[in-house]
């Protein structure tokens, strides 16, 4: 069942051409998807200092289909499908009026914070109806060249203003942190950000960010102090 929150866009969200930044979308998708599991009598903070468990997220595709400004009215749906094994899928809409301005397909991990084992999708009831799985319209698979054939484009310090209450950066920052290094006029011509979370960067790293252009894509990698990548990541032009 589709879980819906509703929200007035603000002039801190835009970015310098007075767009929302594709990390506010993703805020305001999350925010919506902790209320959801809220609802449930499940949330986060109850989640880890009760049970010892959060969810991490694995993966994230969210695809722009218009530009949104300050001072909308939006609505946010968020939902969940039916998962196996250890992912659990999760989906977002964001609509303006009847217009769907963006959406995105998510996969998250649970963790047992004690054991640092995951769990499987139905260890712990949520007490979510699911929906059929959404189609985005993003390509479900990419890859990212090895990091000999990408640009080292600079390093990126690990800093307060990046953290979560895992003391690592939010996931949500991440979008932001690779658009800092695309041209600005290109900026709002992203169609599409897929982000493949493979090790967390925490406080004080410092990662290098690689990346490399084709066929109006660019792809990402970023990688710690100690050679361990902590993501990879396609962005659609």
């Amino acid at each position: 069942m589709k879980f819906v929150r509703e929200y007035t866009t603000r002039w801190h969200d835009t970015d310098a051409g007075r767009i929302v930044r594709p990390t506010q979308l993703l805020v305001y998708m999350q925010e919506t998807s902790n209320a959801h599991l809220d609802s449930t009598g499940h949330n986060l903070d109850r989640l880890r200092d009760e049970h010892a468990l959060a969810f991490l997220l694995s993966k994230t595709r969210i695809a722009l289909y218009a530009p949104l400004y300050a001072h909308e009215r939006i609505t946010v749906e968020t939902f969940t499908a039916e998962s196996r094994a250890f992912g659990f899928n999760r989906y977002y809409r964001i609509l303006r009026g009847d217009e769907v301005i963006a959406a995105a397909d998510t996969t998250w991990a649970l963790i047992d914070l004690k054991s640092k084992q995951l769990c499987k999708a139905d260890a712990f009831d949520f007490g979510f109806e699911h929906e059929p799985a959404l189609d985005i319209g993003l390509p479900p698979r990419f890859r990212v060249p090895h990091t000999d054939e990408l640009e080292l484009l600079g390093e990126r310090r690990i800093v307060y203003s990046d953290l979560d209450y895992n003391m690592h950066m939010n996931n949500t920052r991440y979008a932001d942190m690779l658009c800092d290094y695309m041209p600005l006029e290109e900026i709002p011509k992203i169609k599409g950000i897929s982000l493949s979370y493979l090790h967390e960067a925490a406080f004080g790293d410092t990662v290098k960010v690689y990346a490399k252009k084709t066929d109006g894509r660019y792809s990402f990698r970023t990688v710690n102090q100690n050679g361990v990548t902590c993501l990879e990541a396609e962005v659609l032009i």
